[in-house]
């Protein structure tokens, strides 16, 4: 399959990356430095901005599948939206955020008390992408939310899947790797179920390598690396 992903250089998007390439697909990937995108077969990198959208079109024209992976704050999604649709692309797929994810009936994630300040921004602006996609009608769009706590960790296979409301274990906690969200958006983009809707996953259990000490984020921050486009 011919996919394109905006932006594979970050955390999440470089498990995109790895994890699509693993299944031998054939991969362009629009980053701000393709010179830094380390060589793998099958995969081609090359200089996009996601502010141009008819610039960012001619690059997506031509792909089955758009995976969209950089950061909200540092984009406009009404570009990439316009981006996509401008292309013709069969499918879009975006790396969402946790935040718009309800915790109880009406209440969102972004908008509890506890929610860290640094991310507020980043979970906001999801939630705008979020409401654009849900207003279109001629766009097959997918939103694949994280969990609270998205880290690294290991590649399991083993996380469950849910839709608009967060998921936590027994003990209440909610977390996936950046390496199973890639399997859990990999097996989307092959297998579609979540067609014009928002779905997230969570990690089943602990395993080695991964633990919930590590630096992790609700969505990821805005980082100084050239993660985005």
């Amino acid at each position: 399959m011919k996919i394109a992903v905006i932006g594979g250089t970050g955390r999440a998007g470089s498990r995109i990356v790895e994890e699509l390439s693993r299944r031998r697909h054939e991969l362009t990937v629009v980053v701000r430095h393709p010179e830094k995108m380390p060589s793998r077969a099958g995969v081609t990198a090359v200089q996009g901005d996601v502010f141009d959208a008819e610039g960012l079109a001619k690059l997506l024209a031509g792909h089955e599948v758009a995976v969209s992976a950089v950061h909200f704050t540092a984009s406009d999604p009404a570009r990439l939206i316009a981006a996509v649709k401008r292309a013709r692309i069969g499918r879009y797929v975006v790396v969402g955020g946790a935040g718009s994810l309800e915790v109880a009936p009406g209440v969102t994630l972004v908008s509890t008390p506890e929610f860290p300040a640094a991310y507020k921004a980043e979970a906001e602006k999801g939630g705008v992408f979020l409401d654009l996609l849900r207003r279109e009608s001629d766009l097959n769009w997918t939103f694949l939310s994280p969990s609270a706590l998205f880290v690294e960790g290991e590649r399991t296979g083993k996380f469950r899947l849910g839709g608009d409301q967060l998921l936590t274990d027994a003990a209440g906690k909610s977390w996936i790797s950046f390496e199973d969200y890639a399997v859990a958006l990999a097996d989307e983009i092959e297998r579609p179920a979540h067609a014009r809707q928002r779905f997230t996953g969570r990690i089943l259990s602990l395993c080695n390598g991964f633990r919930a000490d590590r630096k992790a984020s609700v969505r990821e921050p805005v980082p100084a690396s050239d993660d985005i486009v």
